[in-house]
């Protein structure tokens, strides 16, 4: 039978990941009924490209009328919370946007109205869904490498313009804002925790961490502008950025109704979040976690090593840049402990995030099987953001912090 949902949260991420997909490809298995946000025309613009549903700027309003059988939230990171909580008690089951939300407080909270509602949490980790990843995690789970030790993990974004100034584009948006995404460690690295604790099965106990802002921000910028618009220094600022038409019609258009620039000064006073970060975590299970995340960097991808008691897998996952123009097939390279070692090549997938997003989808609307447990619930959606937020407690108090304290 078909499912009923609601959106809440009109965002060009909707737009893309859910909104077009399940009016264009997935229309035999769910329907749109509603779209909520506080800024009609971007619900507006929204509804035009997936079959004209009705558009709400009160949440309970639409709940009350469409009656969905899930709501799915992609609002601002910090406002997750409330309306996960909110769908649930309505009776709804709910689809969120990773981070599931961006403190203890919160998560402890909706792990309350889970259990209390007997509805389900489902959230999106599209990294979980990637080829090179799910072949890690068969690979670990066949005992090639034995028992896991350690994980070294390293995010890359870059900084370069030409390239996709990723790295860069967070500054000038919501994200730089400890306030609405948690900073980067629980906005961006919400997927890379969850892709760790999915690869060892894990339950994270106790973490340590420093952060730093290096390239961004008021006492980094040479000069300072409302946003990149109206700004006298476009021809010298190196991170200068032109909306796109999709951008002007979408966001610039209707941003009277809420203030928001997609063009914001990655220089503004405003900005209080990290973009050069190292994380060490260990696990309940015994495994030890050593992670960086640096923004400022000249191409954007990955890499990891994992030790284990048999051996270690590697892998390098360049985004951007020569080095992954120039890459037909991504590459995991698994080493034994009689000095032998295989290369297994993955190709390159189509889609968004390494073609997690489409394989997402799919199992997403349509029900297929799920033998390895993909799907991620609201334990996995609390185990990856509380990681980022100990790490920003860690930071601001210089000690380690235990997420029993935090969770439980």
């Amino acid at each position: 039978m078909k499912k009923t949902y609601v959106l809440a949260g009109a965002s060009g991420r909707v737009l893309g990941m859910f909104a077009k997909p399940l009016y264009e490809k997935y229309s035999g298995y769910g329907e749109i009924k509603g779209i909520y946000d506080i800024n009609a025309g971007r619900s507006d613009f929204l509804a035009k490209h997936c079959g004209n549903p009705k558009v709400f700027t009160d949440f309970d309003a639409m709940l009350n009328e469409t009656r969905p059988d899930c709501v799915l939230v992609t609002t601002v990171d910090a406002f997750h919370s409330e309306y996960i909580i909110r769908a649930l008690d309505f009776g709804c089951d709910v689809i969120t946007e990773k981070p599931m939300t961006i403190d203890a407080e919160k998560c402890r909270a909706i792990l309350a109205a889970e259990k209390r509602s007997g509805k389900k949490v489902t959230v999106t980790f599209n990294y979980r869904y990637m080829p090179v990843v799910t072949k890690v995690k068969e690979l670990i789970t066949s005992g090639v490498i034995g028992d896991v030790y350690s994980v070294q993990f390293e995010w890359l974004l870059d900084k370069v313009m030409k390239l996709s100034g990723h790295g860069t584009s967070y500054f000038r948006r919501w994200n730089s804002r400890m306030q609405k995404s948690g900073g980067l460690l629980v906005h961006k690295s919400t997927h890379h925790f969850d892709m760790i604790n999915w690869w060892l099965d894990g339950t994270p106990e106790r973490i340590a961490a420093f952060g730093t802002l290096r390239d961004y921000g008021r006492k980094n910028g040479l000069f300072y502008g409302k946003n990149c618009r109206e700004c006298a220094h476009t021809a010298e600022c190196r991170f200068y950025y032109k909306l796109n038409d999709f951008e002007k019609e979408f966001y610039e258009k209707n941003e009277h109704a809420d203030g928001y620039f997609k063009d914001g000064c990655v220089y503004s006073d405003e900005i209080n979040i990290y973009d050069t970060m190292s994380v060490c975590v260990s696990y309940k299970e015994g495994p030890l976690l050593s992670y960086a995340l640096n923004a400022t960097t000249p191409y954007e991808g990955w890499r990891t090593s994992i030790n284990g008691a048999k051996g270690r897998i590697e892998v390098f996952f360049p985004e951007t840049g020569f080095q992954a123009r120039r890459m037909d097939m991504y590459e995991i390279k698994v080493f034994d402990l009689d000095d032998n070692a295989q290369t297994i090549h993955i190709a390159k997938a189509v889609g968004g995030h390494g073609g997690g997003d489409t394989r997402l989808l799919d199992m997403l609307f349509t029900g297929a099987p799920d033998p390895m447990g993909h799907t991620a619930g609201s334990f996995a959606g609390a185990n990856s953001v509380i990681i980022g937020a100990a790490a920003n407690i860690s930071i601001k108090e210089g000690r380690m912090v235990s997420v029993d304290e935090l969770l439980y």
